[in-house]
């Protein structure tokens, strides 16, 4: 590795002290809080404009944070591609997705051991279209190079190249938090792979809201900041979201990314009973939301979707892009026919009375 990489994580140690105490400064005093941006007033979780247009005919991108990166507000979701999805059926769902217009994709170098990575390089290489591809993929979780310390990022990323068949990976995730390793040394560690150009931009999965607090203190240094945030955030699962991290994401102005946004199949309404559920790992999880509430939730969402002319899913992803700050749901298809209700989602501009129908019923 080239002597840059541990110069750079020696002069930010230095660093660390200074971080800690600023840190600690916020715990005592809330209103030093202020700096970073965050704020404390209620904020609005949807557009108060919103009225019946119909569906759109142009869909616009949306910017990702504080960078160049536009795309479709919708990221195919590719854990499925070489497990539920065989590999030729994954290429066919890529097609379909970019066909329609779509050009975000979501993996992880964790997704089948790699295999997720693999068939999307392939896709990539065979019909030509990299550099129309914006490709978000994570680190951390692999069996391999597991957690965000220097040398397993490093080497995460260059095997996730080589997956991929490309030279740069346009958002770079951090899988999960590792509360093992310093924070601002993996922050350094992913600044030198931007400066090699190996990494575009940099975002957060599945980080707390103060761990992002963290973050943005150390960004002041002059280390890569986040600017996107992924986490689970569906009609089925709100309250992990809709509380302190959602006003710091806001603050920050961090791209929210939700994961799991059908939640895992449920809110297609494809399990309305106990009947519906089989013995698979997706139907295993959408067990748990086969209750009242989640009737409730369906029901809505029929009714919604019989005024769109839509489908449940559609209306479902809909209500996230109409959520403060969300740039692109990630949903996955296991056939290619699926991507179609997810792309549509797009094109749909729920009204106000839905809107507030929707919350209340998955409240």
């Amino acid at each position: 590795m080239p002597q840059l990489l541990p110069l750079r994580l020696r002069d930010v140690a230095g660093r660390r002290a200074a971080a800690t105490a600023a840190a600690a400064a916020t715990e005592s005093d809330p209103e030093e809080l202020e700096p970073i941006g965050v704020e404390t007033q209620a904020l609005p979780v949807f557009d108060s404009e919103l009225e019946r247009t119909g569906p759109l005919s142009i869909i616009a991108p949306r910017r990702i944070g504080e960078s160049d990166l536009a795309v479709y507000p919708l990221s195919l979701g590719a854990s499925v591609f070489g497990w539920t999805a065989d590999g030729e059926t994954s290429l066919r769902i890529l097609d379909r997705f970019s066909h329609h217009g779509g050009n975000f994709i979501d993996t992880a170098d964790s997704y089948v051991g790699g295999r997720s990575e693999v068939l999307i390089g392939k896709w990539m290489r065979e019909r030509g279209n990299r550099d129309g591809t914006v490709v978000a993929t994570k680190v951390g979780r692999h069996h391999e190079n597991p957690g965000l310390g220097s040398v397993s990022i490093v080497r995460a990323v260059e095997a996730s190249l080589e997956r991929l068949q490309t030279d740069y990976i346009d958002l770079l995730y951090f899988h999960d938090d590792d509360p093992e390793v310093p924070l601002e040394d993996s922050l350094a560690t992913v600044e030198w792979l931007i400066e090699s150009g190996k990494v575009r931009y940099l975002a957060a999965s599945n980080f707390s809201a103060d761990r992002l607090i963290e973050a943005r203190i150390l960004s002041s240094t002059g280390l890569p900041k986040f600017i996107a945030v992924q986490t689970q955030y569906n009609l089925m699962h709100r309250s992990e979201f809709e509380s302190a991290l959602r006003i710091v994401a806001s603050a920050q102005g961090l791209a929210v990314m939700p994961y799991y946004a059908l939640a895992n199949g449920f809110l297609t309404g494809k399990y309305r009973s106990k009947d519906d559920l089989n013995a698979d790992a997706r139907s295993i999880r959408a067990a748990a939301y086969v209750n009242r509430r989640g009737q409730r939730v369906l029901a809505a969402l029929d009714r919604v979707a019989a005024e769109h002319e839509s489908s449940p899913a559609s209306i479902a992803i809909a209500w996230l892009l109409a959520k403060r700050n969300v740039v692109a749901p990630v949903a996955s298809a296991s056939r290619p026919e699926q991507v179609d209700a997810l792309l549509a989602a797009a094109g749909i501009r729920l009204t106000r009375a839905q809107m507030l129908e929707l919350d209340r019923v998955s409240e």
